[in-house]
């Protein structure tokens, strides 16, 4: 009997539009967040800023250790990232974008996840230059 496995966190490289899409499963923990780290440094050194897609399918959150990290990469990378839209499908997540806020400079939106191809096609769109 085939068991499938699924990983708590997995990451896709989007090169052409220097994008990550980050999908969470279950419950985040701090270790589970340590894969994400090293897949961001080397998107940085490469691409210099860049935008996030955060897929949040089944997910129940994050343990206290994993909030700590997010934060704290968030504060050392508060420059790093343009967009982050967050794609779920919990009322509690819509409210992830109004948490995370502080510790970014990036725009950050939420989408349902009927809305994932819009939520993709807004961390894509250029940022509106400042005159």
């Amino acid at each position: 009997m085939h068991t499938e496995v699924q990983m708590p966190i997995s990451i896709m490289e989007e090169s052409a539009h220097r994008n990550l899409e980050v999908h969470l499963t279950g419950r985040l923990s701090q270790s589970d967040f340590q894969d994400f780290v090293p897949a961001a440094a080397r998107k940085i050194s490469e691409w210099g800023k860049f935008g996030i897609v955060v897929v949040m399918r089944n997910f129940d959150g994050c343990e206290p250790g994993a909030v700590w990290e997010d934060i704290k990469w968030d504060l050392k990378h508060y420059h790093d990232v343009e967009r982050i839209a967050l794609v779920g499908e919990k009322r509690w997540q819509a409210g992830m974008s109004k948490f995370c806020k502080p510790f970014m400079a990036a725009e950050i939106k939420y989408f349902d996840m009927n809305d994932l191809d819009r939520a993709r096609q807004w961390v894509d769109e250029p940022l509106a230059v400042l005159a």
